[in-house]
């Protein structure tokens, strides 16, 4: 995970604050009908938790060093947790109550100190128990989308081909509970795939995340094979390392865990598959985007195999690269991304999805067409940093491709 510095953690702290005091400024005026002791126990309780939280933050911050980097990603996507859960719906709460009293000519004066208060508490609560589902709930709730597309350059013998594309896992985040990876492997299974893609984010940052995984990811079915590309998380860019062979022997065995679970990992290369006299390629790329992401991605490398392949198959972890170098100047017919997670948060409204992510990358969640190119961003089956899913469900991607030959 990455490191923020203290003075932006001072910043966090400073804005928790800010928008408690002002969430505990209008808390008095719908708490002002209440007994005084009642009164007292929801003052004192209110500002335990903002205490509690900003010290636990400063804490954390301060000791992170000396922190086990097992215990270290808990405590830091907990407390991530308790901090959205916390924030959000406190500033929804502020502007919602604010509004209601300065905009008080709806309202007799009887009647506000009836109405105000239930709206201003629906306007709190809501947001959190939506939080606290995307948390507990919705996290691991995995969602199959199911998509055909139709090329004209794809051979007529792989008409009819069946795959699923999954990205971004961060095993890291899983804290090693296999039992629920095992109902999206059996979902995935269930499917029955010509072909399975894994489009990077493998692991939060270190190797020995993956330890016991293997038992899990051999479980999974293809019958023409089974590719990987590498995400920004794979590469341990995000941790500090005492030395750099440190941090190259974390990346080895990263890259040894896809071979150990039947996996082909593509790094800036291709692979052909054959049926008869027709072919198609498989091109991966290593982790290219804008920066601060660094840039390992070769696309021109990993297609020189696959020059003279008709149809090409694009793994490209940051979907950035689809715009930037795949459509109207390559014959790629189709790439598969991931990196964007749909922001793990997102509004839906009859068919339309929204979420703030829309406003850093062009192209992030579901398929996307150019003429006759096209994208998917997988929406990510893992999560990072925020322990939750707020419409934005965990994504197993289900693709058929139709030739019109």
């Amino acid at each position: 995970m990455r490191s923020y510095s203290i003075f932006t953690i001072f910043l966090l702290c400073i804005a928790i604050l800010i928008i408690d005091t002002l969430a505990f400024y209008w808390l008095q005026s719908i708490t002002q009908l209440l007994e005084s002791n009642l009164k007292t126990i929801i003052n004192f309780l209110f500002w335990i938790f903002t205490i509690g939280l900003i010290s636990a933050i400063l804490i954390l911050k301060i000791k992170l060093d000396d922190i086990d980097p097992r215990r270290k990603q808990l405590l830091i996507s907990s407390l991530y947790g308790l901090t959205v859960s916390s924030f959000i719906p406190k500033i929804i709460f502020v502007i919602v109550i604010s509004q209601l009293f300065y905009l008080n000519v709806i309202f007799s004066e009887k009647e506000s100190l009836v109405v105000v208060p239930i709206i201003g508490l629906f306007s709190g609560f809501l947001p959190f128990f939506a939080i606290v589902y995307a948390i507990f709930k919705s996290i691991y709730h995995f969602k199959i989308h199911r998509h055909t597309l139709e090329f004209e350059q794809l051979p007529p013998s792989f008409s009819g081909l069946k795959m699923v594309h999954i990205s971004d896992l961060h095993l890291g985040s899983f804290n090693y509970r296999f039992k629920i990876m095992n109902r999206a492997i059996k979902l995935i299974n269930d499917l029955e795939p010509d072909l399975i893609f894994f489009t990077g984010d493998l692991v939060n940052n270190y190797a020995w995340e993956l330890r016991g995984w293997q038992r899990v990811f051999i479980k999974l079915k293809a019958n023409l094979g089974k590719y990987a590309v590498l995400g920004n998380h794979d590469y341990g860019d995000y941790s500090k390392w005492e030395t750099e062979s440190e941090k190259q022997d974390n990346h080895k065995a990263i890259k040894r865990f896809y071979e150990v679970i039947d996996f082909k990992l593509l790094l800036n290369d291709s692979d052909i598959i054959k049926k008869g006299h027709e072919e198609i390629a498989i091109v991966g790329v290593e982790n290219w985007g804008h920066p601060p992401f660094k840039q390992y991605g070769d696309l021109q490398k990993a297609l020189e195999k696959a020059i003279n392949v008709p149809f090409k198959i694009l793994l490209s972890h940051d979907p950035n690269l689809w715009n930037e170098a795949v459509i109207n100047k390559t014959d790629i017919g189709l790439t598969l991304s991931g990196h964007t997670h749909g922001m793990q948060a997102a509004i839906k409204i009859k068919g339309l999805q929204w979420s703030p992510i829309k406003y850093k990358y062009r192209h992030w969640a579901g398929v996307y067409q150019v003429n006759d190119q096209y994208l998917n961003v997988n929406r990510g089956l893992g999560w990072m940093g925020f322990p939750g899913r707020l419409g934005m469900r965990p994504e197993i991607t289900s693709l058929k491709l139709i030739s019109h030959n």
